[in-house]
Protein backbone atom coordinates (compact mmCIF):
# COMPACT_ATOMS: atom_id res chain seq x y z
CA UNK A 1 0.00 0.00 0.00
CA UNK A 2 0.75 3.36 -0.88
CA UNK A 3 2.13 5.18 2.06
CA UNK A 4 -0.39 7.49 3.71
CA UNK A 5 -3.27 6.56 1.34
CA UNK A 6 -6.10 4.58 2.86
CA UNK A 7 -8.97 3.64 0.49
CA UNK A 8 -11.84 2.54 2.38
CA UNK A 9 -13.54 -0.94 0.49
CA UNK A 10 -16.57 0.93 0.04
CA UNK A 11 -14.66 3.32 -1.94
CA UNK A 12 -13.40 0.76 -4.04
CA UNK A 13 -16.12 -1.06 -4.88
CA UNK A 14 -17.92 1.90 -5.92
CA UNK A 15 -15.42 2.56 -8.09
CA UNK A 16 -15.16 -0.78 -9.34
CA UNK A 17 -19.44 -0.48 -10.11
CA UNK A 18 -18.83 2.98 -11.39
CA UNK A 19 -16.41 1.47 -14.30
CA UNK A 20 -18.87 -0.97 -14.86
CA UNK A 21 -21.62 1.24 -15.87
CA UNK A 22 -19.64 3.52 -17.75
CA UNK A 23 -17.95 0.53 -19.72
CA UNK A 24 -21.93 -0.42 -20.09
CA UNK A 25 -22.79 3.23 -21.08
CA UNK A 26 -19.52 3.10 -23.83
CA UNK A 27 -20.80 0.12 -25.21
CA UNK A 28 -24.14 1.44 -25.45
CA UNK A 29 -23.13 4.33 -27.38
CA UNK A 30 -20.84 2.14 -30.23
CA UNK A 31 -23.80 -0.15 -30.66
CA UNK A 32 -26.14 2.53 -31.24
CA UNK A 33 -23.36 4.34 -33.49
CA UNK A 34 -23.14 1.50 -35.10
CA UNK A 35 -19.56 0.98 -34.67
CA UNK A 36 -17.89 -2.64 -34.90
CA UNK A 37 -14.71 -1.66 -33.79
CA UNK A 38 -15.68 1.11 -31.09
CA UNK A 39 -17.97 -1.81 -30.17
CA UNK A 40 -15.72 -4.38 -29.38
CA UNK A 41 -13.27 -2.31 -27.71
CA UNK A 42 -16.37 -1.15 -25.59
CA UNK A 43 -17.06 -4.53 -24.81
CA UNK A 44 -13.57 -5.91 -24.03
CA UNK A 45 -13.70 -3.11 -21.25
CA UNK A 46 -17.11 -4.52 -19.88
CA UNK A 47 -15.84 -7.59 -19.51
CA UNK A 48 -12.34 -6.46 -17.98
CA UNK A 49 -14.49 -4.12 -15.56
CA UNK A 50 -16.92 -7.29 -14.57
CA UNK A 51 -14.09 -9.55 -14.08
CA UNK A 52 -12.54 -7.02 -11.94
CA UNK A 53 -15.96 -6.49 -9.85
CA UNK A 54 -16.13 -10.38 -9.49
CA UNK A 55 -13.14 -10.73 -8.35
CA UNK A 56 -13.54 -8.18 -5.47
CA UNK A 57 -17.14 -9.94 -4.67
CA UNK A 58 -19.38 -7.83 -6.62
CA UNK A 59 -22.36 -9.28 -8.13
CA UNK A 60 -22.65 -7.62 -11.66
CA UNK A 61 -23.91 -9.38 -14.63
CA UNK A 62 -21.82 -9.29 -17.88
CA UNK A 63 -24.27 -7.74 -20.31
CA UNK A 64 -22.91 -7.16 -24.06
CA UNK A 65 -23.83 -5.79 -27.32
CA UNK A 66 -26.64 -8.98 -28.02
CA UNK A 67 -29.19 -7.69 -24.72
CA UNK A 68 -31.63 -5.13 -24.98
Amino acid sequence: MIQGVEVGVGEVAEALLARVRAARLGLAAAVAAEDPYAAAVAQDELDDAVRFARRHGLDVEVGGANEE
